[in-house]
C-alpha cells in the first residue's frame, strides 16, 4: 500500500525547498517524474523527466536565487493530486528581488510526486 497524499507530506515537501536539501526534496519524487519550471523556451516551461534530470533542474533554482524561500503556503489534497499555494521571495544573482505568488500542481502515484507544474504571477 503507498503512502496517502495528506496536507503533511505537501507541508514537508515546502519545507525541504526552505531548507534548500536537495536529498530531502528528491526523496518525496518517484523514478519517472516529470519536473515543468515556470519559465522556460515553450509555453509549459522548461521540462525535466526522470530524477536526475530533476535535481539538475532545481538545483537550479537555488542557485539563480540563492535565498529562495516560500512563504505564506495553503494546501489541498484531492485523492492522488496536491496543490500548493505559495509566495516566492528571494535574490536573483543580478541582485533583484524576487516576490511572486505562485502554485504547483503535484500529482502522485505510489506516494511518489510523478509530475510538479509550477505556475508564477507574471510581475509588470
Amino acid at each position: 500500500m503507498s503512502e496517502p497524499v495528506t496536507y503533511e507530506l505537501l507541508k514537508g515537501f515546502l519545507e525541504a525547498f526552505n531548507r534548500h536539501d536537495l536529498d530531502a526534496i528528491m526523496s518525496y519524487f518517484g523514478e519517472d517524474c516529470v519536473l515543468y519550471m515556470p519559465r522556460g523556451s515553450t509555453p509549459r516551461g522548461d521540462q525535466y523527466v526522470g530524477k536526475t534530470d530533476v535535481r539538475a533542474g532545481l538545483a537550479k533554482r537555488f542557485t539563480g536565487i540563492p535565498d529562495a524561500h516560500y512563504g505564506e503556503d495553503r494546501h489541498w489534497v484531492c485523492d492522488d493530486f496536491g496543490v500548493s499555494e505559495w509566495t516566492l521571495t528571494g535574490t536573483s544573482l543580478s541582485g533583484q528581488k524576487i516576490e511572486v505568488r505562485g502554485v504547483d500542481l503535484l500529482e502522485f502515484a505510489e506516494g511518489k510526486i510523478i509530475r510538479k507544474d509550477s505556475f508564477w504571477k507574471i510581475l509588470e
